[in-house]
């Protein structure tokens, strides 16, 4: 299969390069650096000139508070972005994937999320991920969404990721004790994107590792058990004490409805995928 990956410098892109590649697939990965997908001439010189198989689009503004300040920029890439690229598979008939948020939920219910729950983005990046989600599937019927949230794996940046190094230095934690999800491995994840790839069965997916919904702070003392370091300390706080721009979701577990009816079975939980990053990609025994 010939693939191309663009985000290919962020953590999911990574893993997703590296899982194809792998795989035997011709991966052919873009950085932003490499291509703005919000520039359209760009996008569809790309896409027709390459004539890939596949495209998994990684590539988005993940700064979520940051998205607060400047909505233009937010929506040109979570929302435009996407739908150029859509607009380009269609023409060039391959499949098209590109990955959202659990974000795109107000956390109001206190189950888990399916797609048969009715998206109501309460930030901006929120709603620029539900947008291009929409103009996807307008531009290109057969677009794959893939809804995840809560990804750790070595070498991202949000807390979940960083979290065991900073165990492994002895840091002070706070941690969030008030809002749930389900936490999501980018190995498992860019794992699942190519079998969807490969089945190019349209819809939306909910992409998550099993098991039920945890806190940061419940992640956080899980990850210090398999690393060994008790003596770090974690700090309890609530979302509000934060006083973050953004507001965020309590809750966004997600499930999926539609996976085992494609003949693809749930991901392990997230528990048995953090003791393999911190065994596998941290040496940690």
């Amino acid at each position: 299969m010939r693939v191309v990956v663009t985000g290919a410098r962020g953590l999911v892109g990574r893993a997703v390069t590296r899982h194809c590649a792998d795989s035997g697939d011709d991966v052919l990965s873009y950085g932003h650096n490499d291509l703005d997908i919000t520039d359209r001439d760009g996008v569809r010189q790309m896409i027709l000139g390459n004539q890939p198989d596949v495209v998994i689009n990684c590539a988005a503004w993940t700064n979520v508070d940051g998205c607060e300040s400047d909505e233009k920029k937010a929506f040109a890439a979570n929302a435009v972005g996407p739908e150029n690229l859509a607009s380009a598979c269609k023409e060039a008939e391959c499949v098209f994937i590109t990955i959202s948020t659990d974000y795109v939920f107000d956390g109001a219910k206190a189950g888990f999320y399916t797609q048969l729950d009715e998206p109501n983005p309460e930030s901006v990046y929120a709603a620029s991920k539900l947008e291009g989600e929409r103009l996807s599937t307008r531009a290109y019927d057969r677009s794959i969404i893939v809804r995840t949230g809560y990804v750790f794996g070595r070498g991202g940046t949000n807390f979940l990721s960083t979290v065991v190094e900073r165990i492994q230095k002895g840091e002070r934690l706070k941690a969030i004790s008030d809002t749930y999800g389900t936490p999501t491995y980018a190995k498992d994840l860019a794992v699942r994107l190519r079998q969807l790839a490969e089945k190019n069965v349209p819809g939306i997916y909910h992409v998550v590792n099993s098991g039920p919904g945890v806190t940061f702070e419940e992640f956080t003392r899980k990850a210090i058990a398999l690393v060994g370091n008790r003596e770090v300390v974690v700090e309890a706080v609530s979302a509000d004490a934060l006083n973050r721009p953004a507001k965020r979701p309590r809750n966004s577990r997600l499930r999926c409805l539609l996976t085992e009816k494609i003949g693809l079975s749930p991901l392990r939980d997230w528990e048995s995928a953090l003791e393999e990053l911190v065994k596998t990609e941290y040496e940690i025994r």
